[in-house]
């Protein structure tokens, strides 16, 4: 069995780095769009949106725009010599049906940089760990409401993009499901995503020698669950190092969600740190994908071996 390894960092920013803007999912409110540029630019960073990021599919309201501008924005920014970075706008949902359209061939000649998201961003990250090999970021989006009124957030994807060595330890707020440490390559993202992932051809085999950092949100408890058994039950699961679990916002409350996680995720025998602070959540952290780290449940640290960029 394939085991999870180690991704190619990308260099990390300097002031004057242009970031591109683009939005592969759902429609992108106007005014949160420019307060999250004005957040880039006073980091000395010289963004730049993407033709499409404001379009609005004709039929599907849930939709920034038809799937080929969507997915030409994407290709445009990454394949442009002059972007260091891309950061998307929302999430929401879209990526699956536009992931199949870019030229993976011209993306990966056109060599690494960086790439920041999440939530529906997950398949995004998948494809560009399967494809192009590159560690990723799961963080706080350009439009999100969680970025454009969150210091701590803004902060904390800031030192990881300018000064990544300062971040190699992130700590969560939480406890442990389950006591213990693990080491692994990190990887995930939101739960729907990847079951939903499972089968297609940007989807690794399994997270097998992966810690697996899991989130959703909006999701009944039944949801969770079949999301859950069908990354058990394809076997997606075996061998997995450690987990590390993020925020269920709007699903029932914790109680209940905690319940489910240790019911399906306690019988894998390795350790599980609840409540880590990234995914749907106020003041959500960064978390690099693709770097070999060490968790330690019992004290809710995840401990890199190097920076997430280089």
């Amino acid at each position: 069995m394939s085991r999870v390894e180690p991704l190619r960092r990308p260099a990390r920013l300097a002031p004057g780095a242009r970031v591109a803007v683009v939005a592969p999912s759902g429609p992108v409110p106007e005014e949160r769009l420019q307060a999250g540029l004005e957040v880039l630019r006073g980091w000395d960073l010289d963004p730049v949106v993407g033709r499409h990021v404001l379009d609005r599919h004709g039929e599907f309201g849930y939709l920034a725009g038809g799937d080929a501008d969507r997915a030409a924005d994407l290709q445009s920014a990454w394949c442009d010599p002059a972007v260091d970075a891309v950061i998307c706008a929302r999430g929401g949902y879209g990526v699956q049906r536009m992931v199949d359209l870019l030229d993976w061939e011209a993306m990966r000649a056109a060599g690494p940089k960086v790439f920041v998201g999440f939530s529906d961003i997950t398949a995004l990250h998948e494809a560009f760990a399967v494809r192009l090999g590159l560690v990723t970021l799961h963080g706080p989006m350009a439009a999100g409401v969680d970025f454009v009124k969150s210091v701590r957030a803004q902060d904390h994807l800031r030192a990881t993009l300018f000064s990544p060595e300062t971040v190699r330890t992130v700590r969560s707020d939480g406890t442990a499901l389950v006591p213990g440490r693990a080491r692994g390559v990190t990887l995930g993202g939101c739960l729907c995503l990847l079951a939903a992932d499972l089968g297609t051809a940007h989807a690794r085999p399994s997270a097998r020698g992966g810690l697996l950092c899991l989130e959703d949100v909006g999701e009944e408890t039944y949801r969770l669950d079949r999301y859950l058994t069908q990354l058990l039950r394809s076997g997606w699961l075996d061998g997995v190092s450690g987990l590390l679990l993020g925020s269920w916002a709007r699903c029932e409350p914790y109680d209940g969600v905690r319940a489910l996680l240790a019911d399906r995720l306690g019988g894998l025998g390795v350790p599980v740190a609840e409540q880590f602070g990234f995914g749907h959540c106020d003041d959500a952290l960064t978390v690099p994908f693709g770097v070999t780290a060490e968790l330690d449940a019992g004290a809710g640290t995840l401990t890199l071996d190097e920076p997430a960029l280089s």
